[in-house]
């Protein structure tokens, strides 16, 4: 690993430039992420979903979670227009789910997919090695992406040791 500062050579210590986007996502796939599905419900009561790896805990006390959508992303519209959501973290046999919802805008990614709607009437999938309902407690703009910060207000684990499905470098970890 090389770091540098430019501190040291006596430049600036920004960039005259910026970082690429191409740039910045060759770099970020060097951090390993667990992957989830976030799902909601639409104005009609229809589950939506959006496959997601940009999840992070964020305090215990009170128990909050934050999830990055893309501004145009129709399940951000839905978790704000619904106030609530699920945080579905899938399991190294599960990258059938993944992408699945990453397609966007199919209405059918939920043809043949079980789930139950849970306390606050987001959709829970079966099966996931964990789920965290949560209500919108933030919003907060953050570039192209929007940042909702979720107060957990129930969790559910599977009880098992099933290893859960890592994305790296571009890649599922482990590779089915």
């Amino acid at each position: 690993m090389t770091v540098t500062d430019s501190r040291l050579d006596g430049s600036d210590p920004v960039r005259n430039g910026e970082v690429s986007g191409a740039e910045f996502r060759h770099a970020i796939g060097h951090f390993a992420t667990g992957v989830t599905v976030i799902t909601s419900v639409d104005a009609d009561g229809q589950p939506v979903g959006t496959t997601a790896n940009a999840v992070s805990s964020l305090s215990l006390d009170p128990p909050l979670i934050l999830v990055c959508f893309d501004r145009t992303s129709r399940t951000l519209e839905s978790v704000l227009a619904h106030g609530a959501f699920a945080v579905n973290v899938l399991g190294a046999r599960q990258q059938h789910l993944s992408a699945n919802f990453a397609r966007r805008g199919l209405a059918a990614a939920w043809d043949g997919v079980r789930h139950r709607r849970g306390r606050t009437g987001s959709p829970r999938l079966d099966g996931v090695i964990a789920t965290l309902e949560c209500t919108v407690e933030h919003q907060l703009e953050g570039g192209d992406h929007e940042i909702i910060v979720g107060r957990v207000r129930e969790v559910e684990t599977s009880g098992d040791d099933t290893e859960p499905l890592i994305f790296w470098r571009g890649r599922y970890l482990p590779s089915q």
